[in-house]
């Protein structure tokens, strides 16, 4: 019977990818919040078929990412009967209702279903632009007008909800309230605007106010980020007119640095490299910042330098080591030397033969290699290094359903999770399938 029982268990052991981890995706940028997939067990290439299609569920416009945790997916959207495709620096006002669903990871079913009304006042007014973020047993969710919810994750339920427009009284930014929120140690930390509340903590659990700081001329587009620097953990938030570091559980300011931001376009999350933070944005205003390691102070080391850092647009650029990568705003991949900031390599390869403008590639690292998905519904397999980009294999997996600078786009994170990757357009949600088999 003993041997019965150790042959079983050695068989079984042999049908289990050796090493092989399943892991959620439950907010913008991955459980680390960045953009490291760490799950094993992937496929090293795509299907002749492309990968497989497990399910597809009806949604309308947005760019804002699903969150996949604990069985359920969330994803929200805006259905109009306006027209939504509006030239940039325009705002419009359209009406409309904000949906936010809770599908199941298996089937794509819907479980539960909220909605609201609200008129749109931005420019690309297709949807919401915030992943939402799964904390527990509550999902927050934030729209393109400011609409805040803290959501029950079992029945939808809310459990409390802010309006950040109206009770800060100031107005969503050009293109949206765009700064996806941050859990931290009881914490909601949302970009909100207004007199002295640009970054505003609440409470998780009751949506009371737990401090507030900074007065800006608008909101900007860059989420909250915690970095631990000098001996303390320290928050770190991007205005137009500053770069800033606060202790997160007071607001309390530690340093603050001018910042220039072109048209209000700060809207990459400041990213860390050995004892620097880097900040780019539009219009080549980048911002490399040295942190003292004995306490928490930050100085500007450069700024602004030709040809050099990036400045991303719609994709996040992410460090590995002293090497960042990341999508110009002229639409190149490229790879940049920290802390001097030289470009190693650009391609436009990911996107297209010729750089475009704002040229989009979601760039998320898995192992050795990278995952892109591109603006023409496209995913990719491939290897950056400082010597070069490396593509491996690409199939279209979705459709592009919207257009912008008069090129039909998708412009849509993707989520990671289970050996799946889920990704949205403006008409639907679907599950696809990355596992070895």
């Amino acid at each position: 019977m003993e041997r019965w029982l150790f042959n079983c268990t050695a068989i079984l052991f042999l049908l289990v990818p050796v090493g092989a981890s399943a892991d959620d995706w439950p907010q913008w940028m991955g459980p680390g919040r960045d953009n490291v997939w760490r799950e094993t067990g992937i496929i090293e290439k795509f299907p002749e078929a492309g990968p497989p299609v497990l399910w597809r569920t009806p949604v309308a416009g947005g760019y804002a990412g699903p969150a996949v945790a604990g069985g359920k997916v969330f994803v929200t959207d805006y259905v109009t009967a306006e027209d939504v495709k509006i030239a940039n620096f325009e705002r419009k006002t359209s009406t409309g209702i904000e949906r936010v669903f809770c599908l199941d990871e298996a089937t794509g079913k819907e479980l539960w279903r909220h909605e609201h009304p609200v008129t749109y006042t931005i420019s690309f007014p297709a949807g919401p632009r915030c992943t939402p973020t799964v904390y527990g047993n509550r999902v927050y969710t934030l729209g393109a007008e400011g609409h805040l919810f803290c959501f029950a994750v079992d029945s939808g339920k809310i459990v409390w909800s802010k309006a950040l427009a109206e009770d800060y009284k100031t107005k969503a930014a050009m293109w949206g309230y765009s700064s996806h929120p941050l859990v931290d140690k009881g914490k909601l930390i949302c970009v909100v605007g207004g007199e002295g509340s640009h970054t505003v903590a609440f409470d998780l659990e009751t949506g009371k106010e737990i401090w507030k700081a900074y007065t800006s001329s608008e909101q900007g587009y860059s989420p909250p980020t915690i970095i631990e620097a000098g001996g303390v953990r320290q928050l770190i938030s991007c205005r137009p007119d500053a770069v800033s570091s606060a202790n997160p559980d007071t607001g309390e300011e530690y340093w603050s640095v001018p910042y220039e931001a072109t048209s209000g376009s700060i809207i990459m999350s400041p990213v860390k490299s050995g004892d620097y933070l880097y900040v780019g944005g539009y219009n080549n205003q980048s911002l490399l910042i040295k942190l003292s390691a004995d306490k928490p102070f930050g100085d500007v080391e450069w700024g602004n330098k030709s040809k050099h850092g990036i400045s991303p647009i719609n994709v996040q650029p992410t460090v590995d080591g002293d090497i960042m990568y990341g999508f110009h705003g002229s639409g190149d991949l490229m790879a940049v030397k920290l802390p001097g900031g030289e470009r190693l390599w650009e391609t436009s390869a990911p996107v297209s033969e010729r750089a475009v403008g704002s040229g989009t590639a979601f760039l998320v690292r898995q192992a050795d290699r990278y995952w892109l998905f591109n603006e023409q519904g496209e995913l990719l397999i491939a290897k950056l290094t400082p010597e070069g980009y490396q593509e491996f294999d690409r199939k279209k997996i979705i459709d592009q359903t919207n257009n912008a600078f008069g090129r039909d786009v998708v412009w849509c994170m993707p989520a990671y999770a289970n050996r799946k990757l889920y990704v949205r357009n403006d008409e639907e949600c679907i599950c696809v399938d990355l596992a070895a088999k």
